[in-house]
């Protein structure tokens, strides 16, 4: 690969990957508390809007880990939140006082690389696949599909752990040092963008609905136990607010993709179109899905417990 290009691509995820963001509307003590990427990519209407009247008093700060996320509710700094679900429920368990109100965004993880013998499960075979972190989401989930597409992981595949972060996997696959890799949006279209030999090969989300018959609930939009007690009709319009946003991005993804350039989640609008459609950005309530996520949570129990708290969230989990 070029290296001018592989420079180029390691410079936009850093700087992707070190910034934190304040939105900030006209505010008097509300803050939702995004993660950078599809999360916020789906809410951005939302967070281009803070400063009119009928978002006052509600800020954004979007970050990039789920631990930063984590930290805010931690010390209650976070009014509403966006977290992978499977670190929603763990925390839930734990006793922290939030709760899930929707799923904003669905799987959003990819196969892709540049090895071009791949069209099946079967072809995976013999491969090596680089994985971000062993027994986090990602991981979990897709031994899960190897298993249940007759590849036993460790056997009939060889696993990598080598690269830790989401940030040095994209990079590895941007210099050839990883030919197929685990990933999610929109590093997939930020890598696809500039080297025009690595593509996506396997949509995760739609593999995992083909082998479950159940969506990907990835991504958890919460909101705190006091709000939901004592302020409903704002949790209602918080909900209202993420779906107008997220049905606006999924339609005018042209017009999506300035403000993300614009408020820095990505480098460039071309990369944040292609990414779009790619991140399965659709609103739902979760309590018109909640059979569903117990569904996409007792998958993930049954593989390895830990990684959702060590039981399945009870009932008043979802609101």
């Amino acid at each position: 690969m070029n290296r001018k290009l592989v420079i180029f691509i390691l410079f936009s995820m850093a700087c992707i990957a070190c910034r934190e963001t304040a939105v900030r509307g006209k505010h008097d003590g509300m803050t939702l508390a995004s993660l950078n990427g599809p999360s916020s990519m789906a809410l951005i209407k939302l967070i281009d809007s803070l400063d009119s009247d009928s978002h006052a008093g509600l800020k954004a700060d979007i970050l990039d880990e789920p631990l930063q996320v984590r930290k805010m509710m931690l010390d209650g700094s976070a009014d509403f939140a966006i977290l992978p679900t499977t670190m929603a429920a763990i925390l839930y368990n734990k006793g922290l006082g939030y709760r899930l109100i929707a799923i904003p965004v669905w799987g959003s993880l990819y196969l892709f690389g540049q090895d071009t013998t791949i069209g099946r499960w079967e072809d995976l075979r013999g491969k090596r696949v680089n994985v971000m972190a062993r027994g986090m989401t990602p991981d979990v989930l897709f031994r899960y599909l190897l298993e249940k597409n007759g590849i036993r992981p460790e056997a009939d595949i060889v696993l990598d752990y080598s690269y830790p972060s989401h940030v040095e996997l994209a990079n590895a696959v941007a210099a050839g040092k990883a030919e197929l890799a685990v990933l999610s949006e929109p590093l997939v279209s930020m890598v696809a963008a500039k080297n025009t030999d690595i593509h996506p090969i396997f949509d995760l989300n739609n593999e995992w609905e083909r082998t479950t018959g159940i969506p990907m609930a990835q991504t958890a939009l919460l909101a705190k136990d006091q709000i939901i007690d004592h302020n409903p009709e704002l949790v209602e319009r918080i909900i209202d607010a993420c779906r107008t946003s997220v049905d606006w991005v999924s339609t005018n993804p042209d017009s999506a993709a300035r403000l993300i350039v614009a408020y820095g989640i990505l480098p460039d609008e071309q990369t944040a179109v292609a990414s779009i459609p790619r991140s399965h950005m659709e609103f739902k309530k979760a309590r018109d899905i909640s059979t569903g996520i117990e569904a996409y949570l007792r998958i993930f129990f049954n593989m390895e417990p830990d990684i959702i708290g060590g039981k399945i969230p009870d009932e008043a989990f979802i609101y």
